[in-house]
């Protein structure tokens, strides 16, 4: 089997990974929550407006700060919203399992024992590829 094989099979095990599911599910309640569709719109109609007034060169920044205020209400409107929030967390955990996954690719291909790594850390133990130790 080559690599591209068991990338491929790295992928289908990915979409069946229960926090990948997790998070599509959760992505899925999102876009079918009509209050959540409008909140969204809302909150891109105030950036939009913001972009354009900045992009006039007669601004008022007296209205950037109100519309900068409204953007802000609109998007803790958004964030407030129980299935964004549910979307944020299981997106969160997805992530960092993929990271993770990367990681141990990443480590592996500059020589680390793959089932040792530090899938974190992304320290592969040879000072001579590091960029510096964060």
């Amino acid at each position: 089997m080559d690599i591209i094989e068991l990338a491929r099979k790295l992928g289908k095990a990915i979409q069946q990974d229960e926090e990948y599911i997790a998070m599509r599910t959760a992505e899925q309640a999102s876009e079918e929550d009509a209050q959540l569709q409008e909140l969204l719109e809302e909150f891109n109609t105030k950036r939009l407006a913001i972009n354009v007034e900045a992009s006039k060169t007669d601004r008022d920044d007296e209205k950037m700060q109100a519309l900068n205020k409204e953007m802000r209400h609109a998007y803790a409107n958004v964030m407030s919203n129980e299935h964004m929030k549910e979307y944020n967390k299981a997106k969160q955990k997805f992530d960092t399992k993929l990271q993770q996954v990367l990681g141990i690719i990443q480590n592996s291909a500059l020589g680390d024992d793959p089932y040792t790594t530090d899938p974190v850390s992304g320290c592969t133990g040879s000072c001579a590829t590091c960029g510096g130790c964060g």
